[in-house]
């Protein structure tokens, strides 16, 4: 094994991670900013009411998209089992 197919399996893991998590962590960031403006507005500081909501959005997402998340998961690791399919004793 080369050098260059560790780096371009590093590179497919780390893109991957990053297509996956991305969703989830768009969601989470859209709802915390409109919930730190909500509380800027109405002087409220409870930290209940910006878990919630972001535990919420992040389960929404991973229940909408989780079949596809699961789908690009196991593409990378099919892949990276076929690739190691020579090398195994």
């Amino acid at each position: 094994m080369d050098d260059a197919l560790v780096l371009d399996l590093c590179r497919q893991a780390f893109s991957t991670a990053l297509l996956v998590s991305g969703p989830v962590l768009a969601v989470v960031l859209a709802i915390g900013v409109a919930v730190s403006i909500l509380q800027a507005i109405t002087q409220v500081q409870e930290a209940t009411l910006a878990f919630v909501p972001k535990m919420l959005g992040a389960g929404l997402v991973m229940l909408l998209g989780g079949y596809w998340m699961l789908e690009q998961l196991l593409h990378l690791t099919r892949g990276l089992l076929g690739d190691f399919g020579p090398y195994t004793h």
